[in-house]
C-alpha cells in the first residue's frame, strides 16, 4: 500500500447558516410586538437605518444637504442610486398627506393590579387597629391562588410577635376583598365566602366539611352524615359551586402579558375575506441618505468599508421584514381558503389541517410555516385565535383531512349532547360514545371520558339529579 500526497478537485454542496440567514429566520418567528422591539434595537445599532415616519414628520423646508447633491459617479453609488431615488419619491408622496389627516393607533391597556397590589392598597386605605407590619407580611406570603403559605406559628416566630396577634391580623386580612384570600385550605376559603350567599342555609358550614365526598360523588354518604335528603345535598352542592375556590387567580400576575396584538387581521367584506398583515406597530425603515457621499470615497478606506457593511445590513433587514410580511400573508391566505366554512359558520366546520398542507399550498418547507405561525395570533370574524388553533387534528375518519372530524368539533357535539340529557338519567360514557358514532364520530369510551374531563364535565354519577 502506497501512501503519499496529492491534489484533487471535488465539488460539494453545503448549506451554510450565514448571519443574514439566521437573522431572517429570527425575524420570521417574531410576533408583531417583538418585531417592533427588535427593529427599535436595530435602529440604535445601525446609523444607516432610519424611521421613515419620524423623518417625514421632522423634515422641514430646508435645502438639500451637500451629501444629497453629490453626483453618483462610481459603481458603488450607482448600485444604490435607484433605491435612494425611490425612497425620496415615496417620502414626497407621504408628505402630501397633511399630518392632521393621519390616523395613528397606539395599542394600550390599563394595567390590571396584582393580588398583592390590590390587598396592599386596601391595607393602606382602611383604618385597621392591627399591626400593619404583620398584615403586610401575611399578604406577601399569599400564593397566586390567594392561600396563605405559612402557618401562624411560623409567622409569629419569624416576626417575634405573639401568636394571638398574628391570628387577629390574619382575620383582618381575611376580611379584605376578595373574600377567601388568606385561607389555609379549601374549606376555610369557601367558608370565608359564605356571606356572599344570600339567605345562606344553616347546613352549609357543616356541609363544607364533606368536600372530599362531594368531589368523589359520594352524595349518599353526605346525606347520611347530615341527615338530609339527596335532593337537599345537591341543592347545597349547587350553592358551593357558585363560590370561588381560587380567589387570587382573578388578578394578574407580575409581568403577565395583559393584551394581545393580532399579527394578521381577517375581515369579511361583501362575502369576500380580506387579509391584512398587522405591522402598524413596526417602524417603516429606510436608509439614511446622510451617509450617501461616503460611498463615493476610494475603495479600501475604513469609512467606506463601515458604510458598506452597515448598508448591506440595513438592506438585508428591510428585505427580511418584507419577506416575513409576504410569508405571513401567504400562510393566512391558505388558511382562509382551507377554513372558510369555519370563518363563516363556526367551530363545527373547522377542518383538519396540518403544517404540510399549508407548506405544499404556498410552496415552502414545513419548518417555514411552523416558524411563521409560532406565537402569533390572527383576528377573525369568529374572534382572536392563535395560528396553531387552525391546525386541528383529525379523528376517526382515516387519513384524508377533508373527510375527517376535528377533536374540537367532537367536543362541541359532546357538550351539546350532555347539555340536553335528562338530569335524572344522565348518559354513561359508553352511551355517549354510541351516540357520537351515530353521528359519524367514532371514538372509544375512554376517549369520551378524556374529552369530558377536558371540558370540565363531571362523571355520570355526579351529574345525576335526584
Amino acid at each position: 500500500m502506497r501512501l503519499g500526497y496529492g491534489l484533487s478537485l471535488e465539488q460539494t454542496q453545503k448549506l451554510i447558516m450565514t448571519p443574514e440567514l439566521r437573522q431572517a429566520i429570527t425575524i420570521l418567528q417574531l410576533s408583531a410586538l417583538d418585531l417592533s422591539t427588535y427593529v427599535e434595537e436595530q435602529l440604535l445599532e445601525n446609523p444607516l437605518l432610519e424611521n421613515l415616519e419620524e423623518s417625514a414628520d421632522t423634515k422641514g423646508d430646508t435645502e438639500p444637504s451637500a451629501a444629497e447633491e453629490t453626483p453618483a459617479n462610481d459603481k458603488w453609488e450607482m448600485d444604490w442610486q435607484d433605491y435612494f431615488h425611490d425612497q425620496e419619491e415615496n417620502r414626497v408622496r407621504q408628505e402630501r398627506v397633511a399630518p392632521e389627516d393621519k390616523e395613528r393607533y397606539d395599542p394600550f391597556i390599563a394595567a390590571a393590579p396584582t393580588l398583592l397590589e390590590h390587598l396592599l392598597e386596601q391595607l393602606h386605605v382602611q383604618k385597621f387597629t392591627v399591626s400593619l407590619e404583620v398584615a403586610e407580611y401575611i399578604v406577601g406570603n399569599l400564593n397566586d391562588k390567594g392561600y396563605l403559605t405559612l402557618s401562624t406559628e411560623e409567622i409569629a416566630r419569624e416576626l417575634e410577635v405573639p401568636l394571638a396577634e398574628v391570628e387577629k391580623v390574619l382575620k383582618a386580612v381575611q376580611s379584605l376583598d376578595p373574600l377567601g384570600v388568606g385561607a389555609r385550605n379549601l374549606e376555610e376559603c369557601l367558608s370565608l365566602q359564605l356571606p356572599l350567599i344570600e339567605n345562606c342555609p344553616s347546613e352549609l358550614p357543616e356541609f363544607l366539611k364533606h368536600l372530599e365526598d362531594l368531589a368523589s360523588g359520594r352524595l349518599q354518604r353526605i346525606a347520611h352524615a347530615l341527615k338530609i335528603s339527596l335532593s337537599r345535598v345537591q341543592e347545597l352542592a349547587d350553592l358551593v359551586r357558585k363560590l370561588d375556590p381560587k380567589p387570587g387567580l382573578r388578578f394578574s400576575g407580575p409581568g403577565e402579558v395583559r393584551y394581545i396584538v393580532p399579527d394578521v387581521v381577517i375581515e369579511e367584506i361583501e362575502g369576500e375575506f380580506i387579509i391584512l398583515v398587522n405591522d402598524i406597530t413596526v417602524p417603516r425603515l429606510g436608509v439614511n441618505k446622510a451617509y450617501k457621499d461616503a460611498l463615493s470615497q476610494d475603495e479600501g478606506t475604513d469609512i467606506r468599508k463601515f458604510v458598506e457593511q452597515k448598508l448591506n445590513a440595513a438592506a438585508w433587514l428591510i428585505r427580511s421584514i418584507e419577506q416575513r410580511r409576504l410569508t405571513l400573508y401567504k400562510v393566512a391566505d391558505a388558511i382562509v381558503k382551507w377554513q372558510s366554512e369555519f370563518l363563516r359558520n363556526g367551530i363545527r366546520y373547522l377542518r383538519p389541517l396540518t403544517l404540510r398542507d399549508i407548506a405544499e399550498e404556498i410552496g415552502v418547507h414545513e419548518s417555514t410555516v411552523s416558524r411563521a405561525t409560532a406565537h402569533k395570533y390572527v383576528q377573525t370574524p369568529r374572534g382572536i385565535f392563535e395560528f396553531k388553533f387552525f391546525f386541528a387534528n383529525s379523528m376517526g375518519r382515516g387519513n384524508q383531512n377533508d373527510s375527517g372530524v376535528t377533536t374540537d368539533a367532537i367536543k362541541l357535539v359532546l357538550r351539546d349532547i350532555i347539555a340536553s340529557e335528562n338530569p335524572k338519567s344522565p348518559y354513561s360514557d359508553q352511551k355517549l360514545a354510541d351516540m357520537l358514532k351515530a353521528r359519524n364520530m367514532e371514538i372509544s369510551r375512554r376517549t369520551v371520558a378524556k374529552y369530558r374531563d377536558e371540558l370540565g364535565i363531571a362523571a355520570t354519577s355526579v351529574r345525576k339529579r335526584y
